[in-house]
């Protein structure tokens, strides 16, 4: 099985990177039959969903370039690490467009969400979880929620160290989902 651990920002100077970095470090260490992989929206440059077909309805075939990279990435997991800021008590912009862009690739796979902001990303999280229940995408319940002030420190990404326990947790907990769902 294989899980995505997807860069939800493409801002110049996010902070996403260094906590997906670390994400995936953890995992890496595990010995669990899981594989991890990062995924930086970034570097697929998903342009804003202009296409006249309906991402549903594309059966997997899209008519731009991006889309289609991003397309075929995201169809080869088995399940999902969202790394996502909280912008303005929602979800990234690019990241919900990028969501948007795609259809039955995210069909019923499991899902867990790693959250930053001011107030730890906690409204982001929410939000996703509205947004991935339309895929049917199976939620892990345990989430990490980072907070700005707490977390972070002069060089970027520092985390408590109870984070290692909790993001332990994610990893059991979306690992378990998974192994329910291919069983």
């Amino acid at each position: 099985m294989k899980v995505g651990i997807i860069v939800g920002s493409i801002r110049e100077g996010r902070l996403g990177e260094g906590i997906a970095k670390w994400v995936n470090d953890l995992a890496q260490g595990r010995d669990t039959g899981v594989e991890y992989e990062l995924v930086d929206l970034k570097k697929f440059n998903v342009p804003l969903l202009e296409s006249p077909v309906v991402p549903g309805a594309a059966n997997k075939q899209y008519d731009n370039a991006q889309v289609q990279e991003w397309s075929n990435a995201i169809d080869s997991f088995d399940g999902f690490i969202f790394i996502t800021p909280e912008y303005n008590h929602s979800v990234p912009g690019a990241f919900k467009n990028a969501f948007d862009a795609l259809g039955s690739e995210w069909f019923g796979k499991a899902v867990s969400f790693i959250s930053y902001g001011a107030s730890g990303g906690v409204r982001a999280t929410e939000a996703w979880r509205l947004i991935v229940s339309n895929f049917q995408m199976l939620q892990v319940r345990t989430s990490l929620e980072l907070g700005l002030f707490t977390d972070f420190g002069e060089n970027g990404f520092a985390p408590n160290d109870r984070r290692i326990e909790e993001a332990a947790n994610l990893f059991t907990d979306l690992e378990a989902m998974l192994n329910k769902v291919n069983a």
